[in-house]
């Protein structure tokens, strides 16, 4: 392949984080074997992905380990069993775990980067927890961690609480700031609309803008393309759309996309074929009518999952009439 890729969307400057196992967990409680993990690791690395969300760093008194997998805490003993002797230098690839304010304890969780397979924390916070998200980032930073602000259901929130997080982030040494369509709710002029909103409020600062797109609407894909055309320097994605619900923007979709040279696709396919596809046999996740329908709603998708657990997942008109009573 050319050094030079012939498309518009060929930027070295453009990140892609992988976040098939920290999204993708929220299907199965991140009860993941080592293989699956492993697998999705060294996938990442071959592919020349640039960052991996291998789980999130959250409590274990709210998530308690007979519950929930792993990759729910992310502990350097696990990381380390399935990582190896991991580093940016030798690997090209950084790994990240979230954190979610409210349900992290990041004052004790959190060690210094140099003691972590781990490089970046992504802070995950509703608006009024933001002051808990400022907090948060200032720790991780002071350990040596990379960081990124996530302010999570921008759809189901007001312009002024939106002014008012940028206003707390904008000062603090988080290097993303990401705009997450939680519910699946945005198209293409909501995404501009925020994409302005965020790069004007944090012009200076030195951050740049991420994107995180559920796919309800099945318009993940197509709202991180927009946001990359307007200048979105960090996109994430997921293999084959593994997440919660609907899921995600696709990695295999976005990798050929970017046209960037740099990228190896034939890594991502096979652990798709190998690894995520054998899972669709025991779990459910990928757009279908009642997560259409709560993404119409901007609505979280829990409804839709609780109704496909339900003893009648397909009577969609039912699970209809029971949203639209509810608004």
């Amino acid at each position: 392949m050319s050094d030079k890729a012939p498309w518009i969307t060929y930027r070295p400057e453009l990140k892609v984080l992988d976040c098939t196992i920290r999204d993708g967990g929220l299907v199965n409680g991140h009860r993941f074997t080592d293989a699956f993990v492993g697998a999705v690791y060294r996938a990442c690395v071959e592919a020349g992905i640039d960052y991996m969300e291998i789980g999130y760093k959250n409590s274990k008194r709210i998530f308690p380990t007979e519950k929930y997998g792993p990759w729910r805490h992310c502990d350097e003993a696990d990381l380390t069993r399935v990582v190896g002797d991991h580093s940016f230098e030798k690997t090209g690839l950084k790994l990240a775990a979230m954190a979610d304010a409210g349900k992290s304890d990041w004052e004790t969780q959190l060690v210094p980067a140099a003691e972590s397979p781990l490089d970046m924390i992504r802070v995950a916070f509703y608006a009024h927890q933001v002051s808990e998200a400022v907090d948060m980032i200032q720790h991780a930073n002071g350990l040596g961690y990379e960081t990124t602000a996530n302010l999570m259901a921008v759809s189901g929130i007001t312009e002024t609480e939106i002014d008012t997080v940028l206003d707390a982030i904008a000062p603090t040494p988080a290097g993303t700031m990401v705009i997450v369509d939680s519910f699946g709710y945005l198209y293409r002029e909501q995404v501009d609309r925020l994409y302005r909103k965020y790069s004007e409020a944090l012009a200076g600062t030195g951050k740049e803008i991420g994107i995180h797109a559920h796919n309800n609407l099945q318009l993940a894909f197509a709202n991180t393309i927009e946001a990359i055309i307007l200048g979105c320097n960090r996109v994430d994605s997921t293999l084959f759309g593994f997440g919660r619900g609907a899921g995600n923007c696709h990695t295999e979709l976005l990798l050929g996309f970017l046209r960037n040279p740099k990228f190896n696709l034939r890594p991502v396919i096979e652990v798709i074929q190998n690894y995520v596809l054998p899972l669709r046999k025991e779990i459910e996740w990928g757009p279908s009518i009642p997560y259409n329908i709560t993404g119409q709603m901007n609505q979280h998708p829990r409804a839709a999952i609780e109704w496909r657990e339900g003893p009648t997942p397909d009577d969609f008109v039912a699970f209809y009439d029971k949203i639209v009573a509810e608004v």
